[in-house]
């Protein structure tokens, strides 16, 4: 008898240890996956990264900037509900003429950038001034379109400090 506890025992302790390897193999696909989607947005919107300098200082098209603002405008208080990104990628195709395709894209893009910088918030901060040094006052209404129409009539006190935030930077 006690043979065979033990043998019952061992398979037991031999499934739980197959199972652990066999859901590790499985994240570490996961994340692989994930790491190439970034490379692949980046690289569809000619995100060329440099060795010496932050992620955010390569920008060099508005959309990427105005989607990194925006994902990090829905981040500022709480991670986003699917149908907030849903929002997000619905409000990319139309103020800034992008595919559904392209709108998901830039949102990974956006996400990463977002991340790079630590907080939602430095990355307003830093993206927005990105934004204005290269291109101006020009991206200013899709950006606020888009937020406004992100936020709807509730904003929060984090969201609304960002918008006025964004209104300084941009001189307005």
């Amino acid at each position: 008898m006690p043979f065979i506890l033990s043998l019952i025992a061992i398979a037991g302790a031999a499934y739980f240890w197959f199972n652990r390897a066999r859901n590790a193999k499985d994240a570490a696909v996961d994340i692989l996956d994930a790491a190439n989607d970034v490379r692949l947005a980046a690289r569809r919107f000619g995100f060329k990264r440099r060795t010496n300098g932050h992620p955010v200082d390569d920008i060099n098209e508005p959309e990427v900037a105005i989607a990194t603002i925006a994902t990090a405008f829905l981040e500022l208080d709480d991670l986003p509900t699917q149908n907030q990104r849903d929002q997000l990628a619905v409000q990319l195709q139309y103020q800034l003429n992008q595919s559904p395709k392209d709108a998901e894209e830039l949102m990974v893009l956006g996400r990463w950038l977002m991340q790079q910088c630590g907080r939602p918030d430095a990355a307003i901060s830093r993206v927005t001034r990105r934004l204005y040094k290269f291109d101006g006052v020009h991206s200013v209404e899709p950006l606020m379109t888009i937020l406004k129409n992100l936020a709807g009539e509730n904003l929060s006190d984090s969201q609304s400090d960002c918008i006025t935030d964004i209104t300084h930077a941009f001189r307005l």
